[in-house]
């Protein structure tokens, strides 16, 4: 089990949390056809555009609820993990070409899952696409996605192009209930077993396992870059395939395996969670939020479900670390925060000041125990690298900056 040690806030004496990332890089093994292509030994870049389109705070808490609700049923019971399809209005979209001719589709990047899909509103028509008549069906809280694979060419750019490639389309009859295109898969291909109906131990690779196995990059590594909202002004992200972008991040890559043993004085012990940038806020298992609570001072605030420090507090707010390896990731006291130039959309008025850190419903020990979601990712450049079973994180401009 991968584990990551975090450091407890608001004391001198260091306790730690762990978690592993293992579901997210489960070793991947796939043949895909293609024309041979030299080998790229450096980095690809995709842009990406966030998403800021949720009205108020509880569309983005049923979201995380329903992502923490799939994640946990996969570590507690061993089935696969279908994460939340509906009210992502917060996130990272990549403009992504499918077919011939190419149509543009506006996909959220998902790195939990390896399906990419598009949505009943989107019309796929596509004079290169075939029909494979094998039904995929994604169940979650709260709805389904269900649609028939289709091979077919998929372009993130012009040096991103793979061929016969796994696509869930869903039927332009059925009733559209998504505000996006759909989604782009990313993650672990073993993250898909079960979704095709009839054939239970199939998968969808992801699209970086196709430009693998096609030669296109040199490793099955992606990595994800984003930046934190300055003063309301939504900024952008990237997808770099292939290798890490040396200009994106400052110092060394931490990275973590199964080999990271961390201190034995523990805040949360043996615990799993995941690295999801589907997922919005920090979560930790409550009896670690609780401590959390109890040493920043935070109370909550019942309009949205969110720990509010004063002015005061906040000064006194101290780093939150994450040991990795033999790195250190710290969240400053201003990436602990919700960006106030967005507090109306949390019911929150100017001057208020949120945590963004919150509680499983589950204990320590329960099995599944921590979750960075994106405030994390947002400050850290992160590389998923599958061919080392592996992710590291690393800081970059953006990590210590008052944004929030």
């Amino acid at each position: 089990m991968t584990r990551i040690a975090t450091i407890s806030r608001g004391t001198d004496v260091a306790k730690y949390v762990m978690f592993s990332v293992a579901s997210l890089l489960a070793l991947l093994a796939l043949s895909v056809t293609g024309s041979p292509v030299e080998v790229r030994n450096s980095f690809i870049t995709v842009p990406m555009t966030r998403r800021l389109t949720f009205s108020n705070v509880t569309d983005i808490l049923r979201h995380d609820e329903a992502r923490v609700a799939a994640f946990r049923e996969y570590s507690t019971h061993g089935r696969r993990a279908d994460v939340p399809l509906t009210n992502a209005n917060w996130g990272y979209t990549a403009s992504v070409n499918i077919g011939f001719p190419p149509k543009t589709y506006n996909l959220i990047v998902d790195s939990h899952s390896s399906i990419t899909w598009v949505s009943p509103g989107t019309t796929y028509v596509s004079g290169t696409g075939f029909n494979t008549k094998k039904p995929v069906e994604l169940q979650y809280p709260g709805g389904s996605f269900e649609g028939t694979i289709f091979n077919d060419i998929l372009s993130l750019s012009d040096e991103l192009t793979v061929t016969g490639m796994r696509i869930g389309v869903a039927p332009t009859s059925h009733v559209n209930t998504y505000t996006y295109d759909g989604m782009l898969g990313i993650g672990p291909q073993l993250s898909s077993r079960g979704a095709i109906k009839k054939s239970p131990l199939d998968t969808m690779a992801s699209v970086t396992d196709y430009l693998f196995a096609k030669g296109t990059i040199s490793m099955p590594v992606v990595s994800i870059f984003f930046q934190p909202i300055y003063e309301g002004i939504v900024n952008y992200g990237e997808l770099i395939f292939g290798r890490d972008d040396p200009t994106k991040y400052v110092g060394s890559i931490g990275y973590t395996d199964i080999t990271t043993i961390p201190p034995h004085r523990e805040l949360m012990r043996h615990t799993a969670g995941v690295v999801d940038c589907g997922t919005t806020f920090l979560y930790i298992a409550s009896d670690a939020y609780e401590r959390y609570q109890a040493v920043t001072g935070g109370t909550v605030n019942l309009a949205n479900e969110l720990l509010q420090i004063s002015a005061v507090q906040y000064s006194a707010l101290l780093r939150l670390k994450f040991y990795i390896g033999e790195e250190i990731c710290s969240l400053s006291a201003n990436a602990q925060i919700w960006p106030r130039s967005l507090n109306h959309l949390v019911s929150g008025v100017d001057g208020d000041i949120f945590l963004i850190v919150k509680g499983l419903s589950t204990p320590t020990g329960a099995g599944f125990d921590f979750i960075n979601g994106y405030v994390f990712l947002e400050r850290f450049y992160t590389v998923f690298d599958t061919d080392r079973s592996r992710v590291g994180f690393a800081p970059t401009y953006h990590t210590y900056s008052i944004s929030n």
